[in-house]
C-alpha cells in the first residue's frame, strides 16, 4: 500500500501553506488529535519551498508512548535511518510524530487517526503505543521499537514469526548481565528491592527475569511496583531502608521520572542499577544496556525494507541487539557515598562524571 512519490513544486500553493502553518509546529509536547493537522503540515515543508502533495507522498505516523532518553533515541534512530536511505520528510515523505503523554485516551486518539488518514507505515515507540495502534488496524505495516516482548504482548503470533501486520525491534537487555554487574559491585549484598509499574508487561517480564537472577547469585529479593511517577518516592522509601540495592528494569514510568529516583537513593545512600543507559546518565549508578539509537536505526532498516522492497511484515522476525554497554555514573557514586572497583571502571564504555558524558 506503500504510494509513489510526488512532489507539487507550485510557488503559489507553497505561500498560501506557509501562511497556514504559521505559528504551527510539531514537537515532543503534543498529546492529542488536536496538535496532529499541524505536526502533519509542518513536518511536510521542505527546506525549498517545495510541499509534498499528501494525496501521493508516502506518509508515516510515529506514535510514542512519552518522552524520555531512550524513546527518544528509538525514534532519533529510525527517522537518521530512514533520511540515510533516501526517505527525507517533507521531501519524498511525511512524519507525523506524536507524543501521548502516557496517556491512554491520548494514544488511542493518536492510533484512531493514523489509521483514519491511511498512513503507509506506523513506528510504534513502547509496548502501550504499539498496542494501541495494532488494536485499530489490522491492515497498515506496523514496526514498533523499544518492545520487551511482543508475543508476551499479544502483537505477535510469535517473535520469530509474526504472522499479522506487526513486526520491529526488541529492547530486552541482559538483565542476567546487569545483576551479575551488580554483584560485582557490591559483593556483601544480601537482599535487593526490585521496582517497576506493575501495569508495563515489559518491565513485569524484566523484574521476573531480574528475580531468577538475583536469586541464582544468593540475593533475597522484595518487590514493590507503582502505578505512576506519583508513587515512586513513596514506593522507594518503603523498600529503600531493608534492601542493599536497588534494581529498576527498562520501565518508562521510571525513565521519565529518575531525577526522583536518584533524590530517594541519595537521601539513603543507596545503589540503584538500571535497565539502560539512559536512566544511569539521569540519576541511576549504572547498567549494562543496549544503545537505543542503534536498536531505532535497526527499526529503520526494517522500515526501509518494506517501503523500498515490499518486505512483508507478517514475515519478518522481530530483531534484536546483541551489542550491550557498560554505562557508570560517577556523579551518583559520590553523592551516594560509594566507590566503583576498578575493575569496573576499566570496563565502562559510558562514564557520566561532572555531568557530561564520556563515552570510552
Amino acid at each position: 500500500m506503500v504510494k509513489k512519490f510526488k512532489i507539487v513544486a507550485s510557488a503559489a500553493l507553497a505561500f498560501v501553506m506557509a501562511c497556514a502553518m504559521a505559528g504551527c509546529s510539531s514537537s515532543s509536547g503534543e498529546s492529542s488529535a488536536s496538535a496532529s493537522a499541524s505536526a502533519s503540515a509542518s513536518s511536510s515543508a521542505s527546506a525549498s519551498g517545495e510541499t509534498a502533495s499528501s494525496d501521493d507522498v508516502i506518509k508515516i505516523g510515529i506514535i510514542q508512548l512519552l518522552e524520555h532518553d531512550a524513546l527518544d533515541s528509538a525514534r532519533e534512530g529510525f527517522i537518521q535511518t530512514l533520511k540515510d536511505n533516501g526517505y527525507i520528510d517533507g521531501e519524498n515523505i511525511i512524519i507525523d510524530y506524536q507524543n501521548a503523554q502516557n496517556d491512554q485516551s491520548n494514544l488511542k486518539t493518536i492510533s484512531q487517526r493514523f489509521v483514519q488518514e491511511e498512513d503507509d507505515l506506523i513506528l510504534a515507540i513502547a509496548t502501550g503505543a504499539a498496542q494501541s495502534v495494532a488494536a485499530e488496524t489490522s491492515e497498515i505495516p506496523i514496526l514498533g521499537t523499544a518492545i520487551t516482548d511482543y508475543e508476551a504482548a499479544q502483537l505477535v503470533e510469535s517473535n520469530d514469526a509474526p504472522g499479522g501486520n506487526v513486526s520491529g525491534t526488541t529492547d530486552l537487555n541482559p538483565v542476567d548481565k546487569q545483576l551479575d554487574l551488580l554483584k560485582e559491585m557490591l559483593p556483601e549484598a544480601k537482599t535487593l528491592g526490585i521496582l517497576y509499574n506493575s501495569s508495563e508487561v515489559n518491565s513485569e517480564i524484566q523484574a521476573q527475569m531480574a528475580e531468577e537472577a538475583a536469586q541464582a547469585l544468593g540475593l533475597e529479593c522484595k518487590t514493590a511496583t507503582v502505578t505512576n511517577t506519583n508513587d515512586i518516592a513513596q514506593v522507594m522509601e518503603s523498600i529503600a531502608a531493608d534492601v542493599d540495592a536497588i534494581y529498576i528494569p527498562t520501565d518508562n514510568t521510571f525513565a521519565s521520572a529518575m531525577a526522583t529516583v536518584a533524590k530517594v537513593a541519595e537521601q539513603y545512600g543507596i545503589p540503584t542499577i538500571c535497565g539502560e543507559s539512559g536512566m544511569v546518565q539521569n540519576g541511576g549508578l549504572a547498567t549494562v544496556g543496549i544503545d537505543y539509537y542503534k536498536l531505532g536505526c535497526q527499526t529503520g532498516e526494517m522500515a526501509v525494507r518494506i517501503l523500498k522492497d515490499g518486505a512483508n511484515v507478517a514475515e519478518m522476525p522481530i530483531e534484536g541487539l546483541e551489542d550491550a554497554n557498560v554505562c557508570i555514573n560517577l556523579d551518583e557514586a559520590a553523592a551516594i557515598g560509594y566507590e566503583f572497583p576498578q575493575s569496573v571502571i576499566d570496563k565502562a564504555n559510558i562514564t557520566i562524571k561532572d555531568g557530561e558524558v564520556i563515552e570510552n
